[in-house]
């Protein structure tokens, strides 16, 4: 099933692309966006502006990449976990139980995200982006555990396939409405019928719903189909980051094809988005392994791996700490004095370093938030 000898190990590369992605959602997509406003009327910073955001159906933009290379990479560090814990003695119903709690964990923590302590429980909002990671990660891994490879790439590409299929299904609570539209997709559907009240979109859908996570396990397990090829140890680094860019292409290719019959969609998560994301995912992946663990380039790493390795901690703390209230008690002042926008900019400077600095100190401390 899984080759006893390969010897478990943490890539460096891993940690600081996942702090790379997180700086996004950290402050870094605010600050690119008022940089953009200085430039007012350049077609380039109107389009890096727009990248900062997600886009509003079809399509895609930079800002849908964060989400899913954050799972991939969930996906890629799975292999080497497991690899550790197979070390120590773990069994797979160990491992299994582990994989399981963790999802527990992780959908728990993703409803009091939501804001569970408002006790506003008619109307809480269940699905959540953690929730999402959990689930789907949760599926990947412990079909990695239990399940051959070859099963599992059957299984993937069952589910992209048959979701493809699914989607052309109408709500039939939508009467007239496409079956493409936010209102007649049987994702939606299926929200409004399990959780009507406790959707981000009431009367709609929520963007991490029911069905459309079944493809966002194929996002989880494309990553674990990558660190499983990483951990081969009869390939050379320079041969493996090599592999990963062409297949990056590939799925690039294949995505594109898949969305002149089914466009990529980030709320539906359509099949076409899965393979654009993952090329994304594994490109990237392939110049931070390259330039990191293989040419051993790592001076430059530590600033965003402080944020990968603490990643969940910050998307948490952003979210009951006033990061951005910090920022202006310290440069508010300076901020006044600057031309009009360059005192955004030193704002939200101020708060990827409020947030940088929290990590930092946890870091020297030794203090990482594990689930």
């Amino acid at each position: 099933m899984n080759n006893p000898n390969l010897k478990p190990s943490r890539l460096l590369s891993l940690d600081t692309l996942r702090g790379f992605d997180m700086l996004f959602i950290m402050g870094l997509s605010g600050l690119v966006v008022n940089i953009c406003k200085l430039f007012d009327g350049s077609q380039i910073a109107q389009w890096l502006s727009l990248q900062m955001k997600h886009v509003a159906w079809d399509g895609f933009a930079h800002h849908d990449t964060i989400f899913p290379l954050f799972l991939f990479i969930a996906g890629v560090s799975f292999p080497f976990s497991y690899a550790a814990k197979k070390a120590s003695g773990a069994s797979a119903k160990d491992i299994s139980l582990k994989i399981i709690r963790r999802a527990a964990v992780l959908v728990l923590l993703g409803i009091l995200y939501n804001g569970f302590f408002k006790m506003q429980l008619d109307t809480l909002r269940l699905p959540s982006v953690l929730g999402r990671i959990g689930v789907a990660w949760m599926f990947a891994a412990l079909m990695f555990v239990w399940l051959k490879p070859r099963i599992r790439m059957a299984i993937a590409a069952v589910i992209l396939v048959g979701y493809t299929l699914l989607l052309t299904v109408p709500a039939p609570d939508a009467v007239g409405a496409d079956f493409w539209t936010k209102e007649g997709n049987i994702a939606g559907y299926i929200d409004r019928v399990v959780m009507a009240n406790h959707i981000l979109w009431r009367g709609v859908m929520d963007p991490e719903g029911i069905l459309s996570t079944l493809p966002a396990i194929v996002t989880a397990m494309l990553g674990v189909f990558t660190g499983e090829f990483v951990q081969r140890t009869d390939i050379s680094g320079t041969k493996k980051s090599a592999v990963m860019a062409v297949f990056a292409v590939i799925l690039l290719c294949v995505a594109l094809l898949w969305n002149m019959w089914q466009p990529i969609n980030k709320t539906l998560w359509t099949s076409a988005f899965v393979l654009a994301a993952a090329a994304y995912s594994l490109g990237m992946f392939a110049l931070f392994y390259y330039v990191i663990d293989v040419r051993g380039c790592t001076r430059w790493t530590n600033f965003f791996r402080v944020v990968g390795v603490n990643s969940i901690t910050i998307y948490l703390a952003q979210r009951f700490i006033g990061f951005g209230d910090i920022s202006r008690y310290f440069l508010g002042g300076i901020a006044e004095k600057l031309p009009e926008g360059y005192g955004a900019v030193l704002i939200s400077v101020g708060y990827i370093a409020a947030c940088w600095l929290l990590l930092y100190f946890l870091d020297r401390k030794g203090v990482y938030l594990k689930v």
